[in-house]
């Protein structure tokens, strides 16, 4: 799964053609569901950068409540996000994201990143769900079975797209199963991962901390003695 990620910088983040992010952006180190988080698709005006609430709700919902993870596998099955799949794709951008490890009773987190440290992009479904005069916009990232690398910790990982399906995941005229193909696991040997904090656990901590280096890890055992 994946429910906490970081976005440091726009550096290297483009819309199509091109054009460069012009949303203002506050370096951000502990997203956590519920937050805005920088989407990147086409809402009705061609293709835009837009904050949306990370957790999909479904237009036909009854209750308001929001998925923060969509399985890659059922996409197509879960009435959930099988419309947002064939209608409404989204780019969420990021440059790390954070997975724990549990040892006996304890959970200890570890931040992952590509192996070059600069933005990539989460594969991502958006949904608008209105109710009393309410609307909320809100987005789900999809996760996918996890590489050698994220399964020493959970066995699911996010979707991060490769720079070359940017374009091809936002265009509706896009086959399926070229989209399917497009969410097979990232590459292991192209990330790297060290231990953090476990401040990173609090969402009101939001900080450069968080995802420095310390503690045990990926393949050491914690001594609870």
């Amino acid at each position: 799964m994946c429910g906490r990620f970081t976005l440091r910088s726009s550096r290297r983040i483009n819309l199509e053609r091109g054009r460069k992010l012009d949303l203002p952006l506050e370096p951000r180190y502990n997203i956590a569901p519920s937050q805005s988080v920088l989407t990147i698709g086409d809402f009705g005006a061609g293709v835009e950068a837009r904050l949306l609430t990370w957790g999909l709700i479904p237009s036909w919902s009854t209750d308001g409540k929001g998925f923060i993870n969509a399985r890659a596998e059922t996409l197509e099955e879960k009435p959930s996000f099988s419309k947002s799949f064939r209608l409404r794709r989204c780019l969420i951008p990021a440059d790390g994201f954070f997975e724990w490890k549990r040892t006996g009773r304890e959970k200890r987190p570890f931040y992952f990143q590509v192996d070059d440290e600069m933005p990539f992009a989460f594969a991502g479904i958006w949904d608008t769900w209105r109710n009393r005069g309410d609307e909320v916009t809100s987005c789900a990232i999809i996760t996918t079975a996890a590489n050698e690398l994220v399964g020493e910790l959970h066995d699911r990982m996010p979707a991060i797209l490769l720079h070359e399906y940017h374009d091809a995941w936002l265009d509706p005229r896009t086959d399926r199963t070229v989209l399917t193909e497009m969410l097979k696991p990232f590459p292991s040997l192209m990330m790297k991962t060290h231990p953090v904090s476990s401040s990173v656990n609090s969402p009101d901590n939001d900080t450069p901390d968080l995802i420095a280096r310390g503690g045990v890890e990926v393949g050491q055992t914690l001594s609870l003695f």
